[in-house]
């Protein structure tokens, strides 16, 4: 029986394995940090102080980092206004865009072309932050959640892909959508945002992970603590070291210990929650944001 040989040349599966190689030794290259702040946050404080170079495993396994990270009332207080300021911006993101988009899209729209023209010069032009702030201020939302919610409203770069999206979709089914009585809401409703469910997934989880992540609008409009986010609570424990004010139920000898190791459970705590919901929207992200990039 003669040997079946290879389509590839030894040229083309040696150029596939050195990729495999590579991509490998990036991905562990991404992976390492977040697996360190892992082990770090589950070890022993006293032993990780003493530790130095690479981790692979905790030392000597512990929670008291993420009892401490729970126990105090600013990492729960944080969560409750970024659930809060997630969810609602969320809404408010979704439906602007929907109907910006909707609306553009419309082939018999008026001054559609210079309405578009004027919505991409607001992503590469602004007024700057302390127009920003003053608008803010004098809208009365200073130290207010919906400082960081009204304010990002709606994107322009996620308002054009959802506006393209919706331009792909054929025309024969609007038509069709009047024929039987259908107005604007329900053909938007029923028929437009129906068909871009993958594009609709990929403005959640960008207008997710943005709201999740901000912390710059907190600290330049929040006065009141109570109100903080929790990514501006991780700043100030990262940045301004003050790890005393997160282990309240700590002595000041423990508070010096565990600083460390208390830190890497804030990240976590931080971190895993957006984690956790890409994987539920990954099958969307490329079909999405293909459907939104490509006019069909």
């Amino acid at each position: 029986m003669k040997r079946k040989l290879s389509s590839n040349s030894f040229g083309e599966n040696a150029f596939d394995v050195f990729n495999y190689i590579l991509l490998t030794v990036f991905t562990i290259c991404a992976l390492y940090p977040l697996i360190y702040v892992l082990f770090a946050s589950l070890s022993d404080p006293t032993l990780f102080m003493q530790h130095s170079g690479i981790l692979w495993k905790p030392l000597k396994f512990s929670l008291n980092a993420y009892r401490l990270v729970f126990d105090n009332p600013m990492i729960t207080k944080g969560y409750l206004n970024t659930f809060i300021i997630v969810v609602s911006g969320l809404v408010l993101n979704i439906f602007l865009t929907c109907f910006g988009a909707y609306a553009l899209s419309r082939k018999g729209l008026r001054y559609r072309k210079q309405l578009m023209l004027f919505i991409v010069f607001t992503m590469f032009f602004n007024g700057g932050l302390i127009p920003l702030y003053f608008t803010v201020k004098g809208l009365g939302l200073t130290n207010t959640l919906a400082s960081l919610i009204i304010p990002q409203a709606i994107s322009a770069f996620n308002l054009i892909i959802m506006k393209t999206a919706f331009d792909a979709v054929p025309d024969s089914l609007e038509e069709s959508a009047k024929i039987d009585g259908a107005n604007e809401f329900v053909i938007l409703f029923r028929i437009m945002i129906p068909l871009c469910m993958p594009v609709m997934a990929v403005m959640l989880l960008y207008y997710g992970v943005s709201h999740w992540n901000s912390w710059f609008n907190a600290m330049i409009f929040l006065q009141d603590r109570s109100l903080y986010p929790l990514q501006l609570v991780l700043r100030e424990l990262l940045l301004l070291n003050d790890a005393s004010s997160m282990a309240t139920g700590a002595s000041g000898g423990e508070v010096a210990i565990i600083g460390e190791t208390l830190k890497h459970a804030t990240i976590i705590v931080a971190t895993v929650p957006i984690l956790l919901v890409y994987p539920f929207l990954q099958k969307y992200f490329v079909k999405g944001a293909l459907i939104g990039a490509i006019k069909g």
